[in-house]
């Protein structure tokens, strides 16, 4: 209860404050409030994701903590959506990007996520995302569009190459985050309420997958191949979900791809609309 309460505390914190303290402290409570959800099994692959996690995430909230005092040292202010030094951007981004586990900060993301049971693998895939997506929202009209279309395009990239030879359904579940991170990266600079909904939709489509995995208690691709037997109807939705997910567009995931597309032709950025779109289709062939 104490956890949970305090994951909500801390996400609240950092997506309503204007301060850049503010939003560090909600980080950093937010960061403390998992690990005992991560590691409450005692293995010691849990033990380890734990350790991951900790390390990644105190080295993020330090380089926001960083940043903005760079910001506030050169502009006298601390406001979060009036981040205008251009080196305190790019140190924003990259810490963003290791809360997110944009590529290249993404390692320790699929195996935190292979560490943890998975209920705190849901946590991890979508509250965790939101403090940090909330920034970046905020943040928007100052960032680097050039580190950030570049961060994107290389997260869509190994989202679908690494999925592909996974056999664990966390670790697919995991690359399959990065490969939407980066696409919601890649419009947060021209449409930031497009990124919100790309993240919303997301988050919907992975917790249904989470909590299906759960209740079939399905950890690798094997157990999942005998599933139909079992619950057949959970199975049938599980298929639709997974599709969504990957983006096939009659379904509900293949809207925030269109829009974002439609997006980036606007913005003149056809061949990075083109390769993402093209990227993207590696997940959706696993």
């Amino acid at each position: 209860l104490v956890f949970t309460i305090s994951l909500l505390l801390g996400t609240t914190i950092t997506i309503s404050s204007n301060h850049w303290v503010m939003a560090w402290t909600g980080l950093e409570i937010n960061t403390l409030a998992i690990l005992p959800l991560i590691s409450k099994s005692h293995h010691p692959r849990a033990i380890e994701a734990a350790t991951k996690y900790f390390l990644v995430q105190a080295a993020a909230s330090a380089l926001v903590l960083f940043s903005s005092m760079t910001n506030a040292w050169h502009t006298g202010q601390w406001d979060i959506t009036q981040l205008t030094h251009p080196v305190s951007c790019l140190i924003l981004t990259s810490a963003i990007a290791m809360k997110l586990g944009l590529v290249p900060f993404h390692f320790w993301f699929p195996e935190v996520l292979q560490g943890s049971p998975l209920t705190t693998g849901l946590l991890l895939s979508t509250i965790m995302k939101l403090p940090p997506m909330a920034l970046l929202f905020m943040t928007s009209p100052s960032l680097n569009p050039t580190l950030l279309t570049t961060m994107a395009i290389l997260s869509t990239a190994l989202g679908g190459w690494m999925g592909l030879n996974q056999t664990q359904t966390r670790k697919i579940l995991a690359f399959s985050s990065i490969s939407h991170l980066g696409w919601m990266a890649i419009i947060v600079i021209y449409n930031p309420k497009l990124t919100l909904l790309n993240f919303y939709l997301y988050a919907l489509m992975t917790s249904t997958v989470f909590l299906t995995l759960n209740s079939i208690k399905a950890l690798k691709l094997s157990t999942l191949m005998t599933t139909w037997t079992k619950a057949p109807a959970l199975n049938t939705m599980l298929l639709l979900t997974l599709l969504s997910l990957a983006g096939l567009p009659p379904l509900t995931g293949f809207l925030p791809k269109w829009l974002i597309i439609q997006e980036l032709t606007k913005q003149d950025m056809a061949p990075a609309a083109t390769i993402i779109s093209l990227l993207s289709l590696l997940g959706l062939f696993f």
